[in-house]
């Protein structure tokens, strides 16, 4: 006999008072119920439920065991309402927001395969460099690139770890002398991101472990295409994500500097509020680009950028 239908069976000639009403509230017999009932006394060697003239009662250990059965069954409906949206057709709209250069260059083609599998969803897709509260801002899902962190409001969904190196081009280093060690950039023209929140210091990780090293900033952006083209334009030495420099690196526009120093890595997670943990919206969407990012080997790496 099913386990959960007999706990259910127990759960409910106590809340009803009775084994009569209880076939009622379930749409059984009388003796299905009772069948039911005494299958689990004997799974358990103990009796549950005492009976009087008037009304059936928990025995003690039948009042014990109650809370824990109505937990379980509480759980176990929940894990297959939790199931049976997750194989429904998900429907309505799914508000996203990301980051400026990810979103454009890696996120744009994937949101357009997961609509395609998923016709009912309305897609809206906002582009934005600045963090974003998604309870606050309306968002089902924030996906954002920053060091690990925790959320009490929110649940993180780790999606990928991101890389970032320093560079510059070819023809400021011909100007310029390419530094030798990281205490030389102060006397170089850095391009720094503005929502970096270690100011005007790189952390960077070398042969003597790690460092936070003061910079002279030529230019600030919150955006990390436009530090890129800064930096091709012979702006400057700047810190860049790989999967943003790394189309530059490998045609040679740029090329690496201080390639035994590195900055931190960074995660690319995804955010949602806890109360849509349950929506299937949702973790379809999360899991598809996790799955995505995954089968793109490489899309983080630059092995072949130009000498």
């Amino acid at each position: 006999m099913d386990k959960i239908d007999c706990m259910r069976a127990f759960k409910q000639v106590v809340d009803s008072g009775g084994y009569a009403a209880a076939a009622r509230d379930m749409g059984l017999t009388r003796s299905t119920v009772n069948k039911y009932v005494s299958h689990l006394e004997r799974e358990l060697n103990t009796q549950l439920l005492v009976s009087s003239t008037r009304k059936v009662r928990p025995s003690e250990m039948g009042l014990a065991f109650y809370d824990k059965c109505a937990a379980l069954i509480s759980d176990y409906d929940e894990a297959v309402a939790t199931i049976s949206q997750l194989q429904a057709q998900p429907q309505g709209r799914l508000r996203i927001n990301a980051p400026m250069s990810f979103g454009t260059m890696h996120l744009s083609n994937i949101v357009a395969e997961f609509m395609q599998l998923h016709p009912a969803l309305n897609i809206e897709l906002s582009l934005a460099d600045r963090m974003v509260d998604p309870i606050e801002e309306g968002f089902d899902i924030s996906i954002r690139i920053s060091e690990p962190q925790s959320f009490t409001s929110l649940i993180s969904k780790e999606l990928a770890q991101t890389q970032s190196l320093l560079c510059a081009s070819p023809g400021y280093l011909g100007i310029t002398g390419e530094p030798q060690h990281p205490r030389e950039l102060i006397q170089h023209r850095c391009l720094h991101y503005g929502y970096n929140q270690s100011g005007s210091h790189w952390q960077l990780t070398g042969p003597d472990g790690k460092m936070s090293v003061p910079i002279t900033c030529a230019m600030w952006s919150n955006n990390g295409e436009v530090l890129r083209d800064a930096a091709m334009a012979d702006g400057g030495i700047t810190l860049l994500p790989t999967f943003v420099a790394c189309d530059a690196l490998r045609t040679g526009q740029l090329v690496e500097v201080l390639a035994d120093f590195k900055p931190p890595n960074s995660i690319l997670s995804a955010l949602y509020p806890r109360h849509r943990h349950l929506s299937s919206k949702v973790h379809l969407f999360v899991s598809f680009v996790a799955e995505r990012l995954d089968d793109r080997d490489g899309w983080l790496e630059c092995e072949n950028s130009a000498p």
